[in-house]
């Protein structure tokens, strides 16, 4: 079955060599994410961020978002899911997805590891990817 990011410049590599691409400013140092694309891209070196960070912020999506939104299903079918912001040292405070099947267990300061998870399923078969964060093991809620 083919596979595909939701959105080009997201990811580099898959599995579990996938990393978050973030930009550093020439000018600065500036760490931004995503990695800038079109104008303004020659401002940038890609970075691979890294793939441990903690909770910082985070909250549950209860009801289907509103277009272009493209996720699978429709408002009957719409599993809630936690969103939120992970503080990766050294480099930036991402927005991401959380998964998680406990979201009563997220806790913030909690450890978090970068994934891969499907965000749909195309017409043609292909399974379409995004990035996410999950609960560290030894972040696990007992």
């Amino acid at each position: 079955m083919a596979t595909r990011m939701v959105a080009e410049g997201l990811v580099s590599g898959l599995g579990d060599d996938a990393r978050l691409l973030g930009g550093r400013r020439r000018a600065d140092g500036k760490v931004v994410f995503p990695l800038p694309l079109g104008a303004g891209a020659e401002a940038y070196d890609a970075i691979e961020l890294p793939r441990e960070g903690t909770l910082w912020s985070y909250t549950v999506q209860r009801f289907r978002p509103k277009p272009p939104y493209a996720g699978p299903g429709d408002d009957r079918s719409f599993t809630p899911y936690a969103v939120g912001y992970v503080a990766l040292p050294d480099a930036i405070i991402v927005e991401t997805r959380i998964e998680t099947d406990a979201i009563d267990r997220l806790r913030i300061g909690m450890p978090m590891t970068f994934t891969l998870q499907t965000f749909r399923t195309d017409a043609d078969g292909a399974e379409v990817l995004t990035y996410a964060f999950r609960p560290s093991k030894e972040g696990d809620a007992p």
